[in-house]
């Protein structure tokens, strides 16, 4: 294990702490890389967070930033700072097989918005993280890389689908780690392996090619930190002409004003939503009490709950007929080789209609409408992130079947704001008495990021979240 000069060791260090090092050289680019590539190799067939990982090319990046900072002249905001990508993005070079043990193996042509990005700013990309096939569900197992596990109880699942990307972020391989939340495909990880997961607002990080979730789906950071998702934040949301439905203004300096806290402000808390029926107590608990925790700080909190329906027949609408395509489009030889979880509720999805489709997206927008009329009495919505903590890997859903058999249905607090498309950041806020943590949900106005994240710091200097330095021996 490495230390760095001030004394703490390489793994507690983020992205901020790296960049600040270096530019004291204090620390060295290529000694962080070499740092973390060991740790990689050393916990890799524990809890299988990579797909792929490119210690040769991040070697040499990480050697080209050193030279960079000896000169002087950093390339950006990230240069030598660690990254990872999720499997269903593309990396230039790297095959995006998206889970699938019939995707397609020709490398991506090009970097996605936010990979060229990191790049533009000298992000160190280590390789591709784990996922589910296509992201289907909130767990992360898939044909193509088996069981992904969670650090803190390795017989657990870490949550998905960038369940590879919060593993990685909880064991520091690397600082920042790009994901996608199409229903809580941030959060939910973020929830179970104690890691702060944003999604932002729809539009404000640029995607490249689309995703077959459309308006659902986002791009966005996990990370240790959240000055660290903000720095990230700050660079991906930078603008680029391949994503028509992007906001493709100048990025904005989410760093800046992150230490204001939350004094003044006025938010509502709902352990609820009005409709979740199954709350485990012990989480119950400890996001009512990270709920008061704001009370101290300064703000109003209100018991309030938005008053919308469950929308969960919206959004089992859009992604099953989603879903439906997908399968439709792979030849019938390979469907064998596809998760069969994944072609049952394809066969689910083809019931619908594009008139059910289109009555889904509408209400979609209602909902939404709804939101932004309950966000005009208060700054910020709490609820809980998950209604229950990681349960066993390699499962869809509990085995005890208390939460029901469908993902959707043990994860009703994500997915309706995907359906709004607001901001919303998963924050560690305890653990149950078995030690899995447990997260806090930040909902915010659309485009509304940077108070969420304002909020999210706020309480992370508060309550410091806990870090692991090795998966825990069970």
């Amino acid at each position: 294990m490495t230390s760095s000069p001030r004394g703490r060791a390489i793994h507690d260090l983020g992205a901020a702490d790296l960049v600040a090092l270096y530019r004291s050289r204090a620390l060295s680019p290529v000694e962080v890389a070499r740092d973390v590539l060991a740790r990689i190799e050393r916990f890799s067939r524990t809890v299988n967070a990579f797909l792929l990982v490119d210690g040769e090319g991040a070697l040499a990046a990480a050697s080209e930033s050193e030279a960079r900072w000896r000169r002087g002249e950093p390339a950006g905001l990230l240069d030598g700072a660690l990254a990872t990508v999720k499997d269903n993005i593309w990396a230039r070079g790297w095959p995006t097989r998206k889970g699938s043990a019939v995707s397609d193996l020709a490398p991506a042509p090009a970097d996605a918005p936010a990979v060229a990005r990191l790049r533009e700013h000298g992000a160190v990309i280590l390789g591709k993280t784990t996922m589910p096939e296509q992201g289907w569900i909130g767990v992360c197992h898939s044909p193509l890389t088996g069981v992904t596990r969670n650090p803190w109880h390795l017989d657990r699942t870490p949550g998905g689908s960038t369940g590879g990307g919060a593993v990685a972020a909880a064991l520091n391989l690397g600082a920042l780690h790009l994901g996608t939340d199409g229903a809580g495909s941030l959060r939910i990880p973020a929830a179970f392996t104690g890691v702060f997961g944003f999604k932002p607002s729809f539009g404000r990080v640029p995607v490249y090619p689309a995703s077959v979730m459309t308006v659902l789906s986002h791009q966005g950071p996990i990370t240790r930190t959240v000055e660290d998702a903000a720095l990230m934040l700050s660079v991906i949301s930078a603008p680029d002409a391949r994503d028509l439905a992007a906001w493709n203004g100048p990025a904005a300096d989410f760093c800046a004003g992150l230490d204001d806290g939350v004094a003044g402000l006025k938010l509502a808390w709902s352990p609820r939503l009005g409709y979740v029926a199954k709350l485990d107590p012990q989480v119950e608990a400890a996001t009512e009490r990270a709920a008061r925790v704001f009370e101290a700080l300064g703000a109003t909190v209100e018991a309030a709950d938005p008053g919308f329906a469950d929308p969960v027949e919206l959004i089992r609408t859009l992604w099953t007929a989603v879903a439906a395509t997908i399968i439709d489009a792979v030849p019938a030889a390979d469907r064998a080789k596809l998760d069969p979880d994944l072609v049952r509720i394809a066969e689910h999805g083809r019931r619908y209609s594009l008139a059910d489709y289109l009555s889904a997206y509408q209400a979609r927008a209602e909902l939404a409408i709804v939101m932004a009329r309950f966000l005009s009495a208060y700054d910020l919505l709490l609820t809980p992130q998950m209604p229950l903590v990681a349960f066993e890997a390699s499962r869809v859903s509990p085995a005890d079947g208390r939460y029901g058999g469908d993902w959707l249905e043990w994860s009703p607090y994500t997915f309706p704001f995907n359906l709004t498309q607001q901001p919303a950041a998963s924050v560690p806020c305890g653990f149950a008495a078995d030690g899995l943590p447990i997260g806090l949900q930040i909902v915010g106005r659309r485009g509304d990021d940077a108070l969420v994240l304002r909020a999210a710091r706020a309480f992370e200097r508060a309550e410091p979240f806990a870090t692991l330095a090795e998966p825990k021996a069970r």
